[in-house]
């Protein structure tokens, strides 16, 4: 393993350049986190759709068990069981705005992942970088476990386990364990632990800090890249679950899929499950014992068990919803943990927004009322008079503090917003599929998709890397 160990030192001098004047040394991180011999254990599978032909560059790098769809390159970088999805990059042609002022690309967005370390890391949408618009770049960057960077480009970025960069530009950041932000340019910025930070300009800004010791309890990555709490228990105890599906090259399922729907063969489906219409079920989600009503999705890293979707319903990447009852249209956001059990449910009312990186983790029966949005920590009814608030009383506020949060600026431009990008995420999920190619959307895309394994090399100094190859333009 002469070369992977070479390469792992090569990335943690390239991180540590950038961090470790921000106070962040990598190099126990990246010794400790996942023992060596599993970067040799794992295939990774690069997907094929008509609309996604083959297209990718790989150098000096480890894949082990990570996903690939749509144009990427890895250079010397090592990913482990993550996914890396160019479904919804930019094109040729595409004309983007950027404060006011519009540009053409010039050539396909391409992800590009250099001197990076992602360990079970969502990597989705498209940039907002302004520079380079046809690039969405990962660089110098290291990622923990399910952690998400969400159309942002990184450069000199630590995310911790279970935080989310979403549609930012970030340089020499460091976002904490469980942290969720979209704020735009940032540039030297420490996103302490359970932070959740919006903010749009001078637009509108919402903030929330989860109390004292809820982190740790929830997630909790030491120094050494040993990473502990509920959170992690409760993935830890399905992760058995993937192992049939990842032994085979052509995993198979008996469950019924209407023809306009799709649920990738790396799923997880178990129990007693019903698929509607339409509904988008992606790798690496787990399902079990519970209804997907049409329109439906259940994006990477999502677990849904005992739980009922009645329809149009959005769970984001890494969403764990367990004995809780979706009305129509109700938004999940990233990695937010809905805790309910059968003596204790939860209930949320339609057309409701659960905000990134919220934890209701039940003592009581929770019902959250139609029309709402959710937030932070919650365990009991009362909990939800500071952290609940209707989403048109919202819309007429200019300045709300509720127990740990505070809201400032447009209220209505905020939940437009929202409503907005959820409204846009089921149309490109082909939530609204009619038949037509118009509304064709990832259900429908991908239902069709055939799967290309890749191995590394199993012994001698190689061992672990992957034969550099280039194919597609």
């Amino acid at each position: 393993m002469e070369k992977l160990e070479a390469l792992f030192d090569h990335i943690t001098s390239r991180v540590n350049v950038n961090l470790k004047p921000m106070g962040i040394d990598v190099r126990s991180i990246l010794q400790n986190s996942i023992p060596r011999e599993r970067h040799i254990l794992y295939y990774a599978f690069y997907a094929l759709t008509e609309d996604h032909p083959i297209s990718f560059k790989f150098k000096n790098s480890n894949l082990s068990g990570t996903y690939f769809l749509g144009k990427t390159q890895v250079d010397r970088s090592v990913l482990y069981k993550s996914n890396v999805r160019g479904d919804e990059l930019k094109r040729k042609g595409d004309v983007v705005e950027f404060n006011g002022v519009k540009t053409k690309l010039f050539y396909d967005e391409v992800i590009r992942i250099i001197n990076s370390y992602l360990v079970k890391t969502l990597v989705h949408n498209h940039s907002k970088n302004p520079e380079t618009p046809e690039v969405f770049r990962i660089l110098n960057t290291v990622a923990m476990h399910y952690s998400n960077i969400h159309g942002t480009t990184t450069e000199g970025v630590y995310l911790g386990a279970f935080s989310t960069a979403d549609l930012s530009v970030m340089h020499n950041c460091v976002i904490g364990d469980f942290a969720y932000v979209q704020a735009g340019d940032l540039s030297r910025k420490i996103v302490e632990p359970g932070h959740v930070w919006i903010k749009a300009g001078d637009l509108f800004e919402f903030n929330y800090t989860y109390p004292e010791g809820v982190i740790d309890k929830y997630v909790k990555l030491d120094e050494n890249g040993q990473l502990t709490g509920k959170l992690v228990e409760y993935v830890d105890e399905f992760k058995e679950d993937f192992v049939p599906i990842y032994s085979t090259a052509r995993p198979e399922s008996d469950i019924p899929v209407p023809d306009s729907a799709y649920v990738s063969p790396y799923a997880v489906i178990k129990g007693k499950c019903e698929i509607g219409e339409n509904a988008l079920i992606v790798q690496r989600a787990h399902i079990e014992d519970s209804f997907i009503g049409k329109g439906s999705n259940a994006q990477e890293n999502c677990y849904i068990k005992n739980s009922v979707y009645e329809g149009n319903n959005v769970t984001a990447h890494g969403g764990k919803v367990i004995w809780t009852k979706n009305g129509k249209n109700v938004f999940v956001g990233f990695n937010s943990f809905l805790h309910g059990t059968k003596e204790c449910p939860i209930t949320i009312g339609r057309d409701s927004i659960v905000m990134p990186h919220t934890i209701i983790d039940t003592t009581e029966c929770i019902d959250i009322p139609e029309n709402s949005a959710v937030w932070g920590y919650i365990t009991k009814k009362s909990d939800l008079e500071t952290q609940c608030i209707g989403l048109d009383e919202l819309a007429k506020a200019s300045d709300v503090t509720l127990g740990n949060m505070t809201f400032k600026g447009d209220g209505k431009a905020f939940v437009d917003a929202f409503r907005h990008r959820i409204d846009h995420i089921r149309e490109e999920n082909g939530a609204y599929f009619d038949g037509s190619d118009k509304t064709r959307g990832h259900a429908q895309k991908t239902r069709d998709a055939a799967f290309n394994i890749l191995q590394p090399f199993q012994s001698g100094p190689d061992a672990g890397m992957y034969p550099s190859m280039t194919i597609g333009d």
